[in-house]
């Protein structure tokens, strides 16, 4: 990995980072602490929405590579199968992990 992919990458990790903090505070606050009847409740779907999104991006983004490889595996030795699938299948649990936020709202 050379400088300037890691800089990007530290860059996009530091605003997701301060967007997921965002998102969580406003999720957090409540109704009553406005004052006035607000719907404070779409903005925090929001933020379950963006965690919900960016976590599948990253899943999408992941078994790209994943499948890829796994085919190559595959080509060369038909008989790691179960490795192929498992490691396909990983990159999913992002995604549940990324739906937890719909459940706990």
């Amino acid at each position: 990995m050379n400088k300037n992919t890691l800089k990007m990458s530290l860059r996009t990790l530091i605003v997701l980072l301060a967007l997921t903090l965002v998102a969580q505070g406003v999720a957090a606050q409540d109704a009553s602490d406005s004052g006035e009847d607000t719907n404070v409740g779409n903005i925090g779907n929001l933020g379950v929405g963006i965690a919900l999104g960016l976590a599948g991006l990253g899943a999408g983004y992941s078994q790209a590579a994943i499948g890829s490889a796994a085919v190559g595996m595959l080509a060369e030795d038909g008989s790691k199968f179960g490795y192929a699938l498992i490691f396909t299948a990983l990159p999913e649990s992002i995604v549940i992990l990324g739906a937890l936020p719909l459940f706990l709202q």
